[in-house]
């Protein structure tokens, strides 16, 4: 068991992947419980997509070390469009996603297709290189993830409030659009934080599922949360133990970020009966 569980994670660039799962799990798990009550599944679709011009640009400025920032301000600007955008009766928040994955994803297209040097690291952008997470990679999760975390707790009654009776929270004289504006940013900046390990097109994992299988659990909204971090959190663990395991012992290649989140979707599953043995006790099934 030993050699399963607590061998693999002596390697360096083990142990460095399995830091960043963690650190991804409080803050996945974390924004992922407003995207759930705000149901903005679809958003978080559209930011894992919007940020791929930024990548390219930042890439093609300033090569391995420009992604972050470029997907950083490609991700802020989808943000500040998104709310500036939904805020008019005239667009539905649907039409305003989908406008703005269509232009931005294909900006993208249009500026990788006239260069052909660096189409792999792009790839690896789009999928995640989680083994080869550096010690800067590290520092920006982290940076990420208090910034967004304070401004989650600093907030949370007004996002609560703005999730559950908008009317109630603008006349009580909250700014809605700040309010939607500061969730956006912080579902963006998730995208940018996780982008290169487990890469863009599975970051929408992180930022739907560690809630959907805490609300199987419980409908309080700090459980939702905490069982979010926590299901994350064993999905990273087990998920990266068992590449390791299979690829080192077994010959069978299985990329990291993929089979972390095949893992939370496993654990998701495995709650699933969770929601019907508790309505059953609740007399509800």
């Amino acid at each position: 068991m030993r050699a399963v569980l607590v061998d693999p994670f002596t390697v360096p660039f083990m142990g460095r992947a399995l830091a960043e799962l963690l650190l991804l799990a409080v803050l996945a798990g974390a924004v992922s419980t407003f995207v759930l009550i705000r149901r903005l599944g679809f958003v978080a679709d559209t930011m894992t997509h919007t940020v791929f011009p930024g990548v390219v640009i930042g890439f093609v400025a300033g090569g391995a070390r420009g992604v972050f920032p470029g997907a950083l301000v490609a991700a802020v600007l989808t943000a500040a469009l998104l709310t500036l955008l939904t805020r008019s009766r005239r667009v539905t928040d649907d039409t305003a996603m989908a406008v703005l994955l269509a232009a931005m994803f294909a900006v993208g297209v249009v500026l990788v297709s006239r260069r052909t040097s660096y189409r792999s690291d792009l790839t690896a952008f789009l999928f995640g290189r989680l083994l080869a997470v550096t010690p800067a990679q590290l520092a920006q999760t982290a940076a990420v993830g208090v910034l967004v975390l304070a401004a989650l707790a600093l907030l949370a009654k007004e996002l609560r409030l703005r999730a559950f009776d908008p009317q109630t929270a603008a006349a009580m004289g909250y700014r809605i659009w700040a309010l939607d504006l500061v969730l956006n940013l912080s579902i963006a900046l998730v995208v940018v934080a996780a982008a290169q390990s487990v890469g863009t097109v599975l970051v929408i994992a992180l930022l739907v599922v560690p809630a959907a299988t805490g609300r199987l659990v419980s409908d309080r909204l700090a459980v939702i949360c905490t069982v979010g971090i926590l299901a994350a959190a064993a999905a990273g663990y087990l998920g990266l133990a068992v590449s390791y395991r299979a690829s080192v012992t077994h010959g069978l290649r299985l990329a990291g970020g993929a089979t972390v989140v095949l893992t939370l979707v496993g654990l998701y599953l495995l709650a699933l009966p969770a929601r019907r043995l508790l309505g059953r006790r609740n007399g509800v099934a």
